[in-house]
């Protein structure tokens, strides 16, 4: 019985240089789809920080200098229940740092009148349950790991390590104060957050960040940096630049 045995040593060199094709157009998509993904979706939006220029009390009362020079983020996108117009409740959002701590402030006015929406003064509420406002900080720009602070309307505190790019893992609790004022047109979250609390990558110039509201008697959820409604605001691939 004849057994045809085939040249190995012609189609080896050929079966290798096929190989080689193969991998280097993979490893070329997926260069593709990682550099895509590492631009984040409103990078353009950018919020320009500064350092304090008067000291900062948390007390929830906006009347510090350093707020006035600071910048106002407050042209929120609304994210529910549509995703294709500015939001209807206005929010106003400022930072700050020194050597120790970030400084962030919130005024969230009312559309409506009447008591605030709050369903628990527990710390790391359930958010769709509260008004609340929330921020989510991208501080590696891997747009997958983070933190989120934040506060209901009545000042219970909300906080957690970020991962998988927009889940919140509320098990997380550190050291940071906040305070939450209200009053019959707007409440106003005031916080500072200490940059021994959280961790960072050393040397970027940009961390993504943006901000959520929650406001149930409109039943609006608002973003700074836009959000399609089929993502939560904490979608890490969708955050601002802090500069």
């Amino acid at each position: 019985m004849f057994i045809f045995t085939p040249p190995f040593t012609k189609t080896i060199p050929e079966n290798t240089a096929a190989l080689k094709k193969i991998v280097c157009a993979t490893l070329l998509l997926a260069f593709v789809k990682y550099s895509s993904f590492a631009q984040r979706k409103n990078e353009g939006i950018k919020y320009y920080i500064h350092r304090t220029t008067s000291p900062i009390k948390i007390d929830g009362i906006a009347n510090e200098e350093a707020w006035q020079a600071a910048q106002a983020a407050n042209n929120f996108f609304m994210v529910l229940p549509m995703d294709t117009s500015m939001a209807k409740v206005s929010t106003d959002v400022r930072l700050a740092y020194d050597d120790e701590n970030l400084y962030l402030l919130a005024i969230c006015y009312k559309s409506l009148d009447g008591p605030n929406m709050v369903e628990s003064l527990r710390r790391d509420f359930a958010f769709g349950k509260n008004d609340n406002f929330l921020v989510f900080m991208d501080t590696f720009g891997d747009q997958n790991t983070g933190f989120s602070f934040g506060a209901n309307a009545a000042g219970a505190q909300w906080d957690g390590t970020m991962y998988d790019g927009g889940k919140v893992d509320l098990n997380w609790d550190n050291k940071w104060t906040s305070a939450v004022k209200n009053d019959s047109s707007k409440y106003v979250f005031e916080a500072a957050i200490p940059f021994k609390t959280i961790r960072y990558k050393p040397g970027i110039k940009e961390w993504g960040i943006n901000f959520s509201r929650n406001d149930l008697k409109t039943t609006e959820k608002s973003a700074w940096a836009p959000v399609p409604r089929q993502f939560p605001t904490a979608s890490l691939s969708y955050t601002g630049s802090l500069v």
